[in-house]
């Protein structure tokens, strides 16, 4: 929501006012001097909307204010152009109203566009949550990065590597919706205060790598567009492409990286398939360049990739993942039951190479159990399994 400055005002004014801590009103509103604010300047309030209201008959901005609960001036600030002493019955005003609710729910057949317009909405309510695009998919779709978090220590997590793993898109979505409301109504997760870590840690997640292979899982041959011809062949003529893991050139994007790569290729396919293709050299396909780019230049003291299935957390690599890394992941499997397994006969994923590149904490988290796409139904044991480890990514 924003609000016109007035003579007088301040960010700390404001954070008093609409009872929102101020480090999240100084980062929605990024550049502004909070010291000098402008007349007439534009402010972002976060966790906040408004909300039409139609003026009826003994109807005034203070009694308006006690039916809503909230103060007075709340009112006069988001109708600055209202002059309260000559409010007439059919006037329409707009009464601000703190959001309380999860808007992250549709999570049923949780396609890219459904993504972006949870993300556009987040972004309206939690102005403090950043976003940009890491890159682009083979057909042109941004993969998107969010980023939450004031603090020093950059921590990273992902979801849907692999197009029939998409529940972890709204897994994460859905992290990222409870967190920022807890910011801006105080509501503890699981007994902890949100704000402390959103001072100490820069989270940053990236919850669709694969936008073109889970829209494909989702809605068929006809999400490929261009590509509907080729996605056929390489599935055989079946038009069921629940099997489908690859990115839309039929490449498998946990096989891309250049981690022992030779290994996997030497005994995966050698011809692009729905799974397991690591393609014909290690980084050719734009959105396994794009998650390299990102930790590249980035400075993540943890990586985690969200996968499904078996509630294991794979966390270590040929011996060079730091000593750090089984502090974190016994953690892990405090707060979510899963069973850690530091190596295993796989290479050339994304969680392999970042502890080659970095020698530094990666995990691959395994959410859930049963047969990919696990269904739906899952959704809140999944969540309430991973909450704990996303929550511990920002603690420890």
């Amino acid at each position: 929501m924003e609000i016109t400055v007035r003579s007088g005002d301040s960010l700390w004014y404001y954070s008093q006012l609409f009872n929102i801590p101020l480090i999240l009103l100084e980062t929605s509103n990024p550049g502004m001097n909070g010291l000098q604010l402008q007349i007439g300047q534009e402010i972002k309030i976060p966790g906040y909307l408004r909300e039409n209201y139609t003026i009826d008959v003994n109807d005034s901005f203070s009694t308006l204010a006690i039916e809503n609960n909230i103060p007075l001036d709340m009112i006069e600030l988001t109708n600055s152009g209202v002059d309260p002493m000559q409010l007439q019955v059919g006037q329409a005003i707009q009464i601000p109203q703190r959001v309380t609710e999860l808007i992250v729910d549709d999570i049923t057949d949780y396609t890219y566009e459904k993504m972006v317009e949870d993300i556009k909405e987040l972004l309206s309510i939690y102005p403090f949550i950043m976003e940009r695009s890491a890159g682009n998919s083979v057909m042109g779709k941004d993969i998107t990065e969010l980023q939450i978090g004031a603090g020093p220590n950059e921590v990273h997590i992902n979801g849907s590597f692999h197009a029939n793993e998409w529940i972890t898109t709204p897994i994460i979505m859905r992290f990222i919706n409870q967190y920022a409301l807890s910011l801006t109504t105080g509501l503890l997760i699981r007994e902890q205060a949100m704000l402390p870590l959103y001072e100490e840690t820069q989270l940053s997640v990236v919850p669709m790598v694969n936008p073109d292979g889970v829209n494909l899982v989702i809605n068929g041959a006809s999400a490929a567009g261009d590509y509907s011809d080729s996605v056929l062949a390489i599935n055989e003529q079946n038009e069921d492409f629940s099997g489908w893991k690859a990115n839309i050139n039929g490449v498998d994007l946990n096989n891309q990286y250049p981690a022992l790569w030779e290994i996997e290729a030497e005994r995966k396919p050698t011809t692009p398939q729905p799974r397991d293709f690591p393609g014909t050299s290690p980084l050719t396909e734009p959105e396994a360049i794009a998650m390299a780019n990102l930790a590249e230049e980035r400075n993540f003291i943890r990586m985690n990739a969200f996968h499904t299935q078996g509630k294991v957390i794979f966390w270590g690599f040929e011996g060079l993942e730091p000593p750090e890394s089984a502090e974190i992941v016994n953690e892990y499997e405090r707060v979510s039951g899963y069973t850690p397994i530091q190596y295993v006969d796989s290479y050339a994923g994304y969680k392999d190479w970042f502890i080659q590149e970095f020698r530094r904490p990666g995990f691959t988290v395994e959410l859930g159990e049963g047969v990919n796409p696990l269904p739906i139904e899952q959704f809140q044991e999944i969540y309430e399994d991973s909450l704990g480890i996303m929550l511990a990514n920002l603690y420890l």
